[in-house]
């Protein structure tokens, strides 16, 4: 994947972060997913009083797409940290399981995870390595 691409995604995903609703937990996090065509979805966490109803950036990005008609995804970036400093993101912030299961149930196994605290600072792996016993309907 070209540095370019890498980046405009990590920023991307920051700029969302920016919208991302998490009074509770003060963790913001965003997510930026790139279909084959080379079209960005963008998502947010959006957290709820009643924690197992809020929904996570990276499944708000696959929702939109799929809402869309957007299949066939190559990567996705994700960024997050504690609110107090939206300039600042502590550490990396990988998918949650759910979130892990989510992409693979929509994404080969070879999507590109982009896990950043900077558009300078980051690491990539594929979904395989993060969810490498994954089930699915094949």
């Amino acid at each position: 994947m070209e540095e370019k691409t890498i980046t405009d995604l990590i920023e991307q995903a920051l700029s969302a972060r920016k919208n991302s609703y998490a009074p509770y937990s003060k963790f913001r996090v965003g997510a930026a997913l790139l279909d084959a065509k080379g079209n960005v979805y963008t998502g947010v966490n959006v957290e709820n009083v009643s924690y197992p109803a809020g929904i996570c950036a990276e499944r708000t990005a696959i929702a939109k797409a799929v809402s869309e008609g957007a299949s066939d995804f190559t990567a996705i970036a994700i960024v997050g940290g504690s609110a107090d400093r939206i300039d600042i993101l502590g550490s990396y912030c990988t998918p949650c399981g759910i979130c892990r299961q989510v992409l693979y149930e929509h994404c080969s196994g070879d999507l590109m995870v982009i896990i950043a605290r900077s558009v300078t600072d980051y690491r990539l792996c594929t979904l395989r390595e993060l969810l490498p016993f994954a089930f699915g309907m094949t």
